[in-house]
């Protein structure tokens, strides 16, 4: 699969007309600036990331607002880390190998809710 997604694509979502329920947990939903990420981008299993932290995280889900972080390095690993939208972290995750293609991108989870910063 080709990975077509860009920064400049992320930029056209301000704000959303479809809620997708996520297929593992069923209480997360995601937006189509989301989905879009996880379609064009090839990144279904970061919006599974986030989605079960809320299940399995007891430090994670008790924060009512999250912002998502991924960081790709040039070996191809990553990191994913959880703030709490005031900068301190509450969860990171090393990621081995990622074929993202971008170097990172950000992602709020709030009133159980995935969605871009720029569809709040």
């Amino acid at each position: 699969m080709t990975k077509t997604l860009t920064e400049s694509d992320l930029r056209q979502f301000t704000g959303s007309e479809h809620w997708y329920r996520h297929g593992l947990v069923q209480s997360v939903l995601f937006t189509d600036g989301a989905k879009h990420v996880a379609d064009a981008g090839g990144a279904y299993w970061l919006l599974d990331e986030i989605a079960l932290a809320q299940k399995f995280n007891t430090p994670v889900a008790t924060e009512a607002f999250q912002v998502w972080k991924l960081r790709v390095n040039d070996d191809s690993s990553g990191t994913i880390a959880c703030e709490d939208g005031d900068g301190n972290t509450v969860f990171t995750k090393r990621i081995a190998y990622t074929d993202f293609p971008l170097r990172e991108i950000e992602l709020w989870f709030t009133d159980n809710t995935i969605l871009l910063p720029s569809e709040y």
